[in-house]
This record gives structure tokens, sequence and C-alpha cells, in this order.
């Protein structure tokens, strides 16, 4: 038969390196062989090595518990009492239109159907011309929504939550 030159379908896996005599052997070739994948030997934010082993855990409760008062003081700030005032001025009153003008057509289908029934246009009725409208609204009002959130709430969201994950970073000793 002769030598013939190796081929790419030839040449061993990194599948096959484990296959052998003793399969719980690693080799150093190994591609999945990567210790500053897992963390190890990697510096943290003070040019320091980082702990191998995670803090314990009355430290993490601890780290969680100080990230809590960061959220409950920003909770309680004036600026987010703002965003959520202007949140609330908007959504209250459109929900109680919506809502009213919602069972005022349920109400009226049910309770009036002549009315519902009488002619607009050909053979549209003015049931038609109400269920249409609920869908118009349904449009308008999530329009208007977007819009008001864009134009009075989303930067000062923006900025308040900016503000948090910096306290919350600060809180959890040092940033990435």
């Amino acid at each position: 038969m002769g030598t013939r030159p190796k081929r790419a379908a030839d040449k061993e896996s990194s599948v096959e390196k484990h296959d052998g005599p003793d399969p719980g052997q690693v080799r150093i070739d190994d591609p999945w062989y990567d210790a500053l994948a897992s963390g190890w030997g990697e510096l943290d934010g003070t040019g320091a090595p980082a702990p191998v082993v995670p803090p314990a855990r009355g430290e993490q409760e601890d780290l969680s518990a100080r990230a809590a008062d960061v959220y409950l003081e920003v909770q309680r700030s004036a600026a987010f009492q703002e965003v959520r005032g202007r949140y609330r001025r908007f959504v209250i009153p459109a929900v109680a239109v919506f809502f009213t003008w919602y069972v005022a057509y349920v109400v009226t289908a049910t309770t009036a159907p002549d009315f519902m029934a009488r002619p607009v246009v050909g053979a549209v009725n003015v049931a038609m011309v109400a269920g249409l409208g609920q869908f118009l609204t349904t449009f308008l009002f999530t329009w208007a929504y977007a819009r008001h959130a864009r134009l009075r709430r989303d930067r000062a969201a923006l900025d308040l939550r900016w503000d948090t994950q910096e306290l919350t970073r600060s809180v959890a000793g040092g940033g990435r």
C-alpha cells in the first residue's frame, strides 16, 4: 500500500486526545484547558490578583444588604419620586378614560342593540364604527404613552439607572 499524505480527516481531533489508556488524564494541549478562562491569574480592579475562592457567605450577604440600601435610597430620592409621579399622572387618567370608553361600548352593545345596529354608511353600522374606534384609541393611547415616556420620563429614568449602577458598583468594591 505505501504511505499516503495525511488529510484533514486523518488528523487527531481534540476529542480523540482524551481517548487512550487513561481517559482521566488531561493533556496540556487540550483547547478547554485554559487557566485564565476560569478566572485564575486575573487581576482585580486594584491590580492585585483576584481571589480564587469566592467570598464567604456573610460577606456576600453584607454586599447584597448594602446594595439593597442603595436601591432604597434611590427609591426615596426626589428624582425617583418625580419620575413615578410623571408616570402616574399620565397612566391613571389614560386608563380611566380607556376603561370608561371600553365599558361604554360593551354596555351600549348589550343594552341598546337597536342603536348599535343603526346604519351609518351603507352596511357599516354604529357598532362597527365604535369597534374600529376601540382599535384606533388603543393605537392612539400606545403612541401617546410612548411619546410621553420618551419626552418626560426616559432621560430622568436613565439618569437614575446610571446613578444606581454607579452606587451599587461602588458598594460592591470596584468597577469593571
